[in-house]
């Protein structure tokens, strides 16, 4: 085994790095950091993978990106049937559909709304006043509707069980702790959504998780915000 995680700081990688704490495999950390203007991954990390995005794992020979695939293979390779739900059941189907959910959904408008704080920022100083709150109306009528509704109803579907997709954590949480942890600092959710705080709580206690923050460096959310 040869487990390598190509790792940008504050970015989805985080993820890779608690569940293979989780599974208490062996692996290196490649540490890349972000410009601090442009907020991107630096070019060296299209040396890795031609998309130069962050987490990439290797393994040997092989080279794989997308935290979702990364996660799958993992289970697949050296899971041995932790972290997922056995086929064929309800939790696995959810388990599944929060996998997917994660990037697929809810990532797309906590992406739109970082653009839209960091482009006033941006912009020349004279179109600053201007900007500013013609982004926040826009963030306010476009994003937030669509991210107050799908946060209600991360909400109520945590009222089915401890877990996303069940009563034991699966790789469908540490999958969702990523977007979870944006949401509830953004949109600052934490009284209205106590379940998925609670949530987030229980994730952050896990060993693992932590062991994860502390190979993976600091790990700020704000830090992306500028």
């Amino acid at each position: 085994m040869s487990l390598i995680v190509h790792h940008l700081n504050n970015s989805r990688s985080q993820r890779i790095l608690w569940l293979l704490e989780e599974l208490e495999l062996p692996y290196e950390v490649r540490h890349y950091q972000r410009d601090p203007k442009t907020l991107r991954a630096p070019d060296e990390l299209k040396r890795v993978h031609p998309l130069g995005k962050s987490p990439v794992l290797t393994d040997g020979e092989l080279v794989l990106a997308e935290s979702g695939a990364i996660l799958e293979y993992l289970l697949d390779r050296y899971g041995e049937g932790r972290f997922r739900p056995a086929v064929g059941t309800p939790e696995r189907i959810r388990y599944n559909f929060w996998l997917h959910y994660a990037e697929g959904s809810l990532m797309p408008p906590l992406l739109i709304t970082l653009i839209f704080s960091m482009i006033p920022r941006r912009a020349p100083w004279f179109l600053r006043p201007l900007f500013k709150p013609m982004f926040r109306k826009l963030r306010a009528k476009i994003v937030e509707p669509d991210l107050q509704r799908a946060f209600a109803y991360i909400e109520a579907e945590l009222g089915l069980s401890s877990w996303l997709a069940g009563e034991q954590l699966t790789a469908a949480d540490i999958q969702m702790s990523f977007p979870l942890e944006n949401g509830l600092a953004s949109l600052q959710l934490q009284e209205t959504c106590p379940r998925i705080a609670d949530l987030l709580k229980r994730m952050q206690a896990r060993p693992a998780y932590q062991r994860a923050l502390e190979k993976g460096g600091p790990y700020d959310l704000n830090a992306r915000r500028p």
